[in-house]
């Protein structure tokens, strides 16, 4: 009985897990998020917030990396365009269409000046 709720657990959890790396694509380029009088949430600036609402699952909260690689240092890495173009189109295992162009442009340029 231990070992059939255990293996449930762990089975609930990597679902999770999976599911937040790369799904809830839904709303994928439609700009529906308002925080404040009608601006969206890249209009506020908050590039932190959306990582961690997008990006933070794979990436980890200090940006050291999990699912997916290592951010603490990508500006001396890639340019801004660069990771824009990541963000917006997807790399190796990284979906494209987590951001919406505009919180794209702004996460971007948050990450080009970790260098």
């Amino acid at each position: 009985m231990k070992k059939k709720l255990l293996a449930l657990l762990f089975g609930t959890a990597l679902v999770f897990s999976l599911a937040a790396c790369g799904g809830g694509n839904d709303d994928a380029g439609e700009d529906t998020g308002t925080d404040n009088g009608g601006e969206t949430t890249a209009d506020a600036g908050d590039a932190e917030a959306l990582y961690e609402k997008s990006c933070m699952s794979c990436h980890a909260a200090d940006l050291s990396g999990g699912a997916g690689p290592n951010l603490q240092k990508v500006g001396a890495k890639y340019s801004e365009d660069e990771i824009h173009d990541i963000i917006v189109n997807g790399k190796g295992a990284m979906p494209s269409g987590l951001l919406n162009d505009d919180e794209a442009t702004t996460v971007a340029e948050w990450l080009a000046a970790k260098k």
